[in-house]
């Protein structure tokens, strides 16, 4: 199984940026497909983005294109979350995933199966 560890969570006020980190710790992992995606307490899990490292190739949730964006260092397996304006809306636990893909354009939790712990990003108004 692949050691996925995220940081950079925290409290932010409404308007406000973070950037996640993911490192992954096993190469087989970091060189594939390595995806970002968040459960808010009662919802499901939904996924926000989604990169294909060796080609950087990126996919995003259609509704928060143009405001989250995912990007990598080869050179550290780090795979970062940016977030910008981030809303009360966006509050919620943040997880990367690795060992997966993106199917028909789709960032789905369903096709990843290496996951890390999760980081807390909370955004208060």
């Amino acid at each position: 199984q692949g050691q996925l560890v995220e940081s950079g969570g925290g409290s932010v006020q409404a308007g406000g940026s973070l950037r996640l980190s993911c490192v992954v710790s096993e190469s087989k992992y970091y060189g594939n497909c390595v995806g970002w995606f968040r459960q808010a307490p009662g919802k499901e899990r939904e996924g926000i983005a989604a990169i294909y490292t060796g080609s950087g190739t990126t996919f995003y949730r259609d509704s928060l294109r143009g405001r989250f964006t995912i990007s990598q260092d080869g050179a550290k397996n780090t795979v970062y979350l940016q977030m910008n304006t981030l809303t009360p809306e966006d509050t919620a636990m943040y997880y990367c995933a690795a060992d997966g893909r993106v199917v028909a354009g789709s960032v789905n939790p369903v096709n990843f199966h290496s996951w890390g712990q999760g980081t807390q990003v909370t955004v208060s108004s």
